[in-house]
């Protein structure tokens, strides 16, 4: 046995280095990203309080907006981002979609602009900004949007308006037809439901990083023929693109065929 040989792979020695903030009870965004990724980039987390989620990742049964526009308002957020971009990254990654919803495309655009100087010149990606570069990346024109169990019929039309402001049809939208909590959004429940409503799109954005989902893309595409994208594999996606890593991802989505198309 040589030297080298003894040693086992510690993490160090990743290719690129991925920082994400997610609400501070939710492991699924860091799970799922985990996951997607290769094993030559890691991923380091950061948690922002988030107040309608409780202790061990329960999600209040409908999630009040108030929360949902302060989540992304200073100071903390940019502490955050600030504390995080200490480390040696490669890029940082924002897991949350409904403030997205609430503050629109331009105000996506208006948080990664105030964020540059906490960033201290590491690029950010956002989960709705992720989306918008995957579906032009697909030459995705028709879109089902399905939203986690949670969001209420206002926060699903903001979903709605969000992508259509962005010249996407829109031809479904609704929250997701399963019991409101993240333990009851199962693979085969999340798939049924998917099936039932994607006809006449050209592809399907599952949204909201705490609703799992990455584990039906591929079944999925195979079953409706049609690009399956969800909140936290657009997130990996984007965030892949923007480092330059390039390994490549299987089993998760025709998506990771596809290159990042520069604005």
């Amino acid at each position: 046995m040589t030297s080298e040989s003894r040693w086992k792979p510690d993490g160090w020695h990743a290719r690129a280095r991925i920082g994400i903030v997610v609400p501070h009870a939710d492991v699924g965004p860091e799970a799922e990203v985990r996951a997607v990724l290769p094993s030559t980039v890691s991923v380091h987390g950061a948690r922002l309080y988030f107040s309608a989620m409780r202790a061990g990742g329960l999600m209040d049964p409908t999630i009040p907006h108030q929360p949902v526009e302060s989540f992304t308002a200073p100071p903390l957020l940019d502490d955050t981002v600030e504390s995080l971009a200490a480390s040696p990254l490669d890029a940082i990654a924002l897991g949350f979609t409904s403030s997205a919803y609430k503050h629109g495309p331009e105000g996506e655009h208006a948080l990664l602009e105030r964020l540059k100087e906490p960033a201290r010149g590491i690029p950010i990606v956002t989960t709705c900004l992720a989306a918008e570069n995957a579906l032009r990346a697909l030459d995705a024109r028709t879109l089902a949007l399905v939203n986690p169990p949670w969001f209420d019929d206002d926060l699903d039309t903001l979903g709605a308006r969000y992508f259509r402001d962005l010249g996407f049809d829109v031809v479904h939208h609704a929250p997701a037809g399963l019991r409101s909590g993240q333990e009851f959004v199962t693979p085969d429940a999340l798939h049924g439901w998917i099936v039932s409503i994607a006809k006449g799109a050209d592809a399907v954005f599952v949204a909201g990083n705490g609703q799992r989902a990455v584990g039906v893309i591929d079944a999925l595409e195979h079953d409706l023929g049609i690009p399956i994208l969800t909140a936290n594999q657009v997130l990996a996606w984007n965030a892949l693109e923007v480092v330059g890593e390039g390994a490549p991802v299987t089993d998760y989505g025709a998506l990771f065929g596809r290159r990042l198309r520069q604005a």
